[in-house]
């Protein structure tokens, strides 16, 4: 279990650093937290420090995105905020992407929790006052 306090913006880029070295080999990456905590916001640092080479931006639509790196290692973004029964995830071949290796960063992962492998990391996001955000994670 670990903590990290994001004071404002100008620490998130510290913050998921020290992120990134708690995710460490994990391959699925699941994350909670209210709307507006911050989810898209973190991912879209991680996926900058771990040198996504594509425009990496919120797949509420879409449902997933792909981002390549320049190491040509790829990352599947995922946002179950709009499905409404599992059987979508089912339909998206959620499996394929989950034992790929890859990197998978999933916003809305509640929509989903039963399908999540065992060694999921689950990174829960607080907003509590003036904006501070705290990241936990087990």
């Amino acid at each position: 279990m670990f903590s990290i306090e994001i004071s404002d913006l100008s620490k998130l880029s510290d913050a998921v650093a020290e992120l990134l070295q708690r995710i460490g080999n994990q391959r699925i990456i699941a994350f909670y937290g209210k709307m507006g905590a911050g989810k898209t916001t973190i991912i879209k640092e991680i996926c900058r420090q771990i040198n996504v080479t594509d425009i990496v931006s919120s797949p509420t639509f879409a449902l997933i995105n792909e981002y390549h790196c320049a190491d040509g290692k790829q990352v599947f973004h995922f946002d179950f905020y709009r499905i409404n029964k599992l059987g979508e995830a089912y339909d998206l071949g959620y499996e394929e992407y989950f034992y790929s290796n890859n990197l998978c960063l999933i916003e809305w992962a509640e929509k989903i929790e039963s399908l999540l492998p065992d060694n999921t990391l689950k990174i829960k996001i607080e907003e509590i006052e003036n904006g501070v955000r705290i990241v936990t994670g087990n």
